[in-house]
């Protein structure tokens, strides 16, 4: 193929697939700052769990409260404020805040079970973004053995 064939085949390969990234849901963009802890019912109307509602507010606040002390917290200080805001211990997971080889790392995660939801957090470049997923079928928010 020529250069030419070559282009136009990609032009008509992109042609073709951006329909169907625009029947794809939607999802959060990098730009939001927190997600309704609600979820969609068949009907199509949501269902919002308290215990989700009660627990993102609680989890937000300590999130942004020791971010505003420290831009980049370690794992066991986030722990720590997280049970400090009333989130019991057991409930409590949060990644790690240093690679294996010593570095920080880029962001770091932390969630809080409450009900059948996880509250999740994010600390990014000293800020916070919240989201609320569904909790996975091990019982707990985090994949792995790390939390």
């Amino acid at each position: 193929m020529n250069g030419k064939a070559v282009g136009t085949a990609l032009v008509i390969v992109a042609a073709l697939a951006l329909p169907a990234c625009a029947a794809s849901p939607k999802t959060p963009t990098a730009g939001n700052t927190s997600s309704s802890p609600a979820s969609q019912q068949p009907g199509g109307e949501a269902s919002v769990d308290p215990a989700a509602v009660a627990t993102s507010t609680a989890v937000e606040a300590a999130l942004k409260k020791i971010v505003a002390a420290n831009p980049k917290p370690d794992t066991e200080a986030v722990r720590a404020a997280l049970v400090s805001a009333g989130i019991p211990k057991a409930n409590v997971e949060v990644s790690v805040s240093r690679t294996p080889t010593g570095l920080d790392v880029d962001a770091l995660e932390a969630a809080a079970l409450a009900g059948d939801s996880c509250v999740m957090g994010q600390i990014r470049d000293g800020g916070v973004v919240m989201s609320v997923l569904p909790v996975l079928a091990t019982g707990k928010c985090f994949v792995g053995s790390v939390r």
